[in-house]
């Protein structure tokens, strides 16, 4: 369980204390103090080690105003305050002049001391806390992808590091070695990473690290970009977790692996005697996350290009099902060795979005499902993309938004999961999106000028 770095009398408790030692040991020059905003962009102060205390104990103010979504001018006092358990070590960042930096992840406070509302860390441990009050703990394991890309005088290109497939080896992967110094600097700041391989796409990729509950999954997945993006750059490269860069070819996605476990430690997915291993509350939970699924979409898929992923033909999953056997359905059950490894896997999210607002919703989903005592529908074990729509009607399986506006269009109605964001986030973070997406639909693209401009 997480603590306050903050002892009762004001000073210096045993986790902030040890976070002190660790600091003064390692010789650490500045810490980043991190937080995200609301659209998942992560942010930092940067501050002399020798500060830490301070940040400790009265936290490190800056304006909130000029951060997207937060307060208004008039508001903008707020506080960061560091998390203990959430210092590493910037292995990228240790220099040869022995210069070192290390990162505490911060919750954000109000001028009066609260958790800001505003603040998407604060959003999940709300609902990990609604979990907890029901004896449940969330379990959560990330698969984020992303690409690596050739740069052109310091800028981005969308030329592929590699030409590369599914599980290639050098010299084919030339990415390998990239992804070798990207595992050792997520291994410094401790991660147990599970796995890496080159995917589906030339120049695309995958590492896989263990699962972790929710919130330090959360941290982690903002944490894994950051250090991807800077080991790429080391190498001269451009990484991006953009979910479909470049047309024709699969995009980037994160399935994100769920399950909860009872407080004397047994996961409360599984079931033996279950056709599926699942439990009752597995089924729950399952169908929660079906029913909340088009709301959903608007958090972990964020972006008007996170809609150009979500097509049929291109492994992403758009259909409103689930399975055991194919991996053509929204949510699949993954074969479990053990008792401990039963969960379903939401193969919607995309890297793009906010880690902390994604599983927030998720969580909250399942729960809306626990709580009412609904029943998932059956399985669907046949591939979806063959069905036509007669197919798809007689098995009842809806469709994801085709797009960013049809996904806040249901978000703006589902109860559940603007209640799991807040009043604050769910109105700001729809505000942001309607604009995004009047902006784009009101852009003209390369596509439409080559169709039309000699047309007509």
């Amino acid at each position: 369980m997480r603590t306050e770095s903050i002892a009762a009398d004001g000073g210096i408790d045993a986790e902030a204390q040890s976070v002190l030692d660790a600091i003064e040991e390692n010789d650490v020059d500045f810490l980043r103090i991190q937080f995200t905003d609301i659209l998942g962009t992560v942010k930092n102060v940067s501050i002399p080690a020798s500060q830490a205390e301070k940040a400790f104990t009265e936290g490190i103010y800056f304006d909130g105003s000029s951060i997207e979504g937060f307060v208004r001018i008039q508001e903008s006092d707020m506080r960061l305050k560091p998390d203990p358990n959430t210092f590493a070590i910037l292995p990228w960042k240790t220099r040869e002049d022995g210069t070192v930096s290390a990162r505490l992840i911060a919750d954000v406070m109000d001028a009066s001391g609260s958790n800001f509302a505003g603040d998407p860390r604060h959003v999940l441990k709300r609902a990990l806390k609604k979990a907890g009050n029901m004896g449940y703990t969330l379990n959560a394991g990330p698969e984020p992808e992303f690409f690596l890309f050739e740069e052109e005088d310091g800028r981005a290109t969308t030329i592929t590091h590699d030409a590369g497939g599914y599980f290639d080896l050098a010299p084919k992967d030339l990415a390998s070695d990239v992804r070798r110094d990207i595992i050792y600097g997520l291994e410094q700041m401790g991660f147990e990473v599970e796995a890496s391989h080159h995917e589906v796409a030339e120049g695309q990729h995958e590492i896989d690290f263990k699962y972790d509950d929710g919130l330090t999954t959360a941290d982690n997945i903002a944490t894994f970009r950051a250090v991807v993006r800077a080991i790429a750059a080391e190498h001269e490269l451009h990484s991006t977790f953009m979910p479909k860069p470049i047309a024709g070819i699969n995009g980037s996605g994160m399935h994100t692996h769920l399950s909860l476990f009872t407080e004397d430690g047994e996961n409360a997915f599984h079931d033996a005697d279950d056709e599926f291993n699942l439990s009752e509350t597995a089924d729950q939970f399952l169908a929660g996350i079906l029913e909340h699924a088009p709301a959903i979409t608007a958090v972990c898929n964020p972006t008007v290009n996170s809609y150009k992923r979500l097509v049929s033909g291109y492994e992403a999953p758009v259909y409103v099902a689930w399975s055991d056997v194919n991996r053509s359905a929204l949510i699949r059950k993954p074969a479990a060795r053990t008792p401990a490894a039963s969960r379903i896997e939401l193969r919607s999210p995309d890297p793009s979005c906010n880690p902390y607002l994604a599983l927030a919703v998720m969580l909250q989903a399942g729960i809306d499902g626990i709580e009412r005592g609904l029943t998932a529908p059956d399985p669907v074990r046949e591939n979806i993309y063959e069905f036509d729509e007669t197919a798809r009607e007689e098995y009842g399986i809806d469709t994801l938004p085709a797009n960013l506006g049809e996904a806040i269009d249901v978000l703006e109605t589902d109860e559940v999961i603007l209640d799991a964001l807040g009043d604050h986030i769910a109105e700001k973070f729809i505000e942001a999106k309607r604009a995004e997406f009047d902006d784009y639909r009101a852009a003209v693209s390369e596509w439409e000028l080559d169709q039309y401009l000699e047309t007509f």
